[in-house]
This record gives C-alpha cells, structure tokens and sequence, in this order.
C-alpha cells in the first residue's frame, strides 16, 4: 500500500463505499450552515471517521476523457484451477471474445445459469459447479492459509496496536501488501461485538445487510474462503464438520451454513463488515452489490447498495477529477494474487461503532465540550483489506473498527509528537474532512507533555524531526507492550 499523492488517507466510505467512516456529509445544507456559523473560522465537516479513498496511482488522471472497460476483464485464474479440474485442461483457456460474448450477467444467479455462460474470471458455470463446496482457495488465490495461532487466547487477545499516522500528511494511501496470517483478527471484544452487530441487524435489517440478484456466488465464496481461514487461524476455536457444520466454540454454537444466507452466517461468527462489488457486464464498472456493514458513521448499506464506485463516492471532495479514473482502472484489473491492507484513523469521543444520520452522537461533533475528559476520547483505527475472489471475480473490502484509549500514546515513542504535528498542521481540508476538532482541545496538551516527558526520559531525543515512523503502522517496541498487555 505505498502509493503518493492522489488521495485522502482513506478508502472513500471504506475504500468506496464503507470504512466505517461515514458521510457526514450528508448532512443537510441547514445543519452544516448551522455548524460552521457556531465553529466560525474552524469548521468541521462532521464525521468522517475517517473518510477513506483508494488508488494506486502516483498522480492525478486527467478526466478529460473516460475510458471504457466494457471490454477489460480481470487476471484469469483458470490455469491454477486446472491442477485439480481436469475439464479445463481438456477444454483450454477460452479467448476473452468468446468470454465477453458469453459473459454472466451481473444480475444473474449462477446456480439457475446455463453452463456455458462465463464469469469475468474466465470460468464457465458448468465449471463452477464441477468446482462444488470449498474447493482450494488457496490455490485458486495463490495466498497461502494462515499459520495456526495456537497460543492465541480470545478472553485476553488485543488487535495489533495500529498507529497508521503519517507525516507529511498528504493524500496518500499508504496501502500495504495483505498478511495473510492477519486478514481477520479476532480480539477479546468478540462476544460483544457478534452481539452488538446482531442487534443491529434484528433491528435495522437491510441498512446493514442487503444482498442483490446475481451476488450469490460470490458471497458463497466469501463466506468459504473465511471459514476457511477461520479453521486454519484458529482451529482451537472453529471447525467444520461434514463439510457444512461450523462449529464455533468460542460462542458454543454449532450452525450448518446452508441454514442462512453467506452474509448472515458471516453476521453470526465475524466481527468484521464485508463489502461486495461486482463487474457489471454492460459497462465494466465496479458496483456494490452485496454486504454486511455494522461500522458505518453517517451512511448505511441501503443508501448505497447498487451504486457504481463514482456514485458510491460522490460526496468525497476531488473523487471525480482525482480519484474516480484511478479507481476505476484498479478495479478492472485488480489480480486475485494481490490484495492489500491499510489503515485509516480518526479521534472519537466513546466507542461509537454504527452511527446512522441523525444519531444522539452526532452533537458531539458540534462543539468543543470543556467539560471533556482524556479517559473519554478513543483512537479509532478502522484497519481494511480489499481482495478479489477467484471464481466470480468480485472484489472484497473487509475492515474491522479498533478503539483504543488515546492514554495509550504516552508510553508510545514519538507517537505523541507525531500525532500532535498532524493535528495542528496537516493539510486543512483533509484535516476538516476527517474532522478532529471537536476534541483537540484536550488531546494536544495531553500529547506535547508526553512528548516532553519523552525526551526527558530519553525515550526520544529532543527536537526530531517529524516523520513517518520507520515501523509504520505500529511503533518502536510495539511487539514487547502488545505481548505483555496480553500475556501471551
């Protein structure tokens, strides 16, 4: 993920459409008149927490002309599934006419398909049925399963201590090569968390779950392609039995996946939020189609299933002359070997996990509370992958939000300095957009007197020059305080 200058650090609304950053600005024009007027010179765009945009390009695209990528189909992993489909093999690598001439509709139920239509990866629907349930995806990805965690303790666990800041700060993605040991990472807040987002679904229902026609095979091959690594990770705690019985005995629950839809069965075993785009066939364009989202601040699912990325996108400042070629063009030929990672930040009062237009929570990004205190203000890190499946050729956004105590940043060396260099100088339109004012008042003298107490102790040394850390997106000693937090 170490791409420059194009965009926010964030994946607009969680890399096109979530992140768990949400789009305040939504709110209406009378609401933001309302708040820049009390906010006077300092106005905060409320709550983007954080907003979010991908691209790997180096500089702006001129728009001037759009492309077409009617014509442009993804990397083909037909070749590794050859080795355990012999029929391929047999039959050969179709030309990308004959496969655009056949191509599955967007909107189209593979399972009620005819066999000699084609999804974008090349593979025929006779074939995809030959492959059946659970074929090697790891194979098929050529991303390895991760390495059993058989020390890992889910009552003591902690994520890994995300500090993706970055200095300059500047529209950069930062985006990482994905760790495949680390795609999902469960932490002790998992009961909460499955409940809380259970809850949410029974009441709000399709604003954070939603499926559309046609996304079946793609969210049959999530949901395989994670218990898969569910069992790999952490086979103390998953299992399946008979090849349909996920077995969870973290919650004590035995569940055949066949009961619910993918994404309600993802609901009930994974704190992390799913976003599915699909290609649609008529234009090459990358479209929401699917998803399972409890960690979106401003927006929800149903506002923006079906939407094409540049619609999902639309009220993230320069996507349309910045960001929407470049993330048009990754999309299109985004490889199945390749996915990434990064990190987005912002500073929250609470824990503030779904928070639809409108929420009681929102007052607290009005105004500066004297009355606030430090124990109350919580780093937010919503750490995101984005992968495609192999078979469908759907691309995958998953992020998880992690709160930490900002009290945490005192022992941290040169976090402190760092985190307060980007509050009080980092680009002003960014730093509205993602909208920490309302709690600067108390953070930054917290953060220059740890920063002191650094350099006095000799953490540190005195007057260094601000910079992205050399461990971005953790800290120096960040292994020795997460293992000792967690005992294990």
């Amino acid at each position: 993920m170490s791409f420059n200058n194009i965009f926010y650090t964030t994946w607009p609304v969680g890399l096109f459409l979530l992140g768990t950053a949400a789009l305040y600005h939504l709110l209406n024009k009378s609401r933001r008149d309302a708040l820049v007027s009390a906010l006077r010179d300092r106005k905060a765009s409320t709550a983007q927490t954080p907003p979010r945009s991908l691209s790997p390009e180096k500089r702006p695209v001129s728009m001037s002309s759009s492309p077409s990528y009617t014509t442009v189909l993804p990397p083909s992993r037909r070749k590794e599934a050859a080795e355990f489909l012999p029929s391929i093999k047999e039959i050969g690598f179709p030309s990308e006419e004959h496969i655009l001439k056949n191509i599955l509709p967007m909107d189209q139920d593979y399972r009620t398909a005819p066999d000699h239509l084609y999804t974008p990866m090349g593979f025929s629907v006779g074939e995809v049925r030959a492959l059946g349930d659970f074929p090697d995806y790891a194979a098929l990805t050529d991303v390895p399963l991760p390495e059993p965690y058989k020390e890992f303790d889910i009552d003591q666990a902690l994520p890994r201590p995300y500090r993706p800041f970055r200095w300059s700060y500047h529209q950069t993605m930062s985006l990482k090569k994905l760790e495949p040991n680390w795609w999902l990472e469960l932490e002790n807040t998992y009961k909460e968390r499955i409940a809380q987002r259970k809850a949410l679904y029974e009441k709000h229902g399709k604003a954070v779950l939603d499926y559309m026609p046609g996304s079946e095979l793609a969210c049959k091959e999530l949901l395989e392609m994670v218990i898969q690594f569910l069992c790999a990770r952490y086979p103390q705690y998953f299992a399946l039995r008979n090849g349909r019985i996920l077995v969870n005995q973290i919650l004590n629950t035995e569940q055949d996946i066949r009961s619910k839809h993918p994404l309600e069965i993802l609901m009930d075993n994974v704190p992390e939020d799913f976003a599915i785009t699909m290609r649609d066939d008529k234009t090459g364009l990358y479209v929401f189609r699917a998803g399972v989202i409890c960690s979106s601040l401003g927006w929800n699912v149903q506002t923006k299933i079906g939407l094409k990325l540049h619609e999902v996108h639309g009220p993230i400042p320069d996507y349309k002359e910045k960001m929407q070629f470049s993330m048009d063009r990754y999309f299109s030929k985004m490889p199945t070997d390749k996915p990434i990672q990064r990190g987005s930040w912002g500073l929250e009062v609470d824990k503030p996990l779904w928070m639809p237009p409108g929420d009681p929570h929102e007052k607290h990004r009005y105004s500066q509370n004297p009355n606030l205190q430090l124990k109350d203000v919580f780093l937010r890190v919503d750490w995101q992958t984005l992968r495609r499946l192999p078979m469908s050729g759907a691309i995958v956004f998953n992020f998880k939000a992690l709160f930490t105590p900002v009290t945490e940043f005192r022992d941290e060396p040169r976090i402190p300095a760092l985190v307060a260099k980007i509050l009080r100088e980092g680009k002003r339109n960014i730093m509205e957009y993602k909208n920490t004012w309302h709690v600067e008042h108390v953070v930054l003298p917290a953060l220059d007197k740890w920063n002191k107490e650094q350099e006095e102790k000799g953490i540190i040394e005195k007057g260094w020059e601000v910079h992205t850390l050399d461990e971005d997106p953790y800290f120096a000693g960040w292994e020795e305080k997460w293992h000792r937090q967690q005992g294990f």
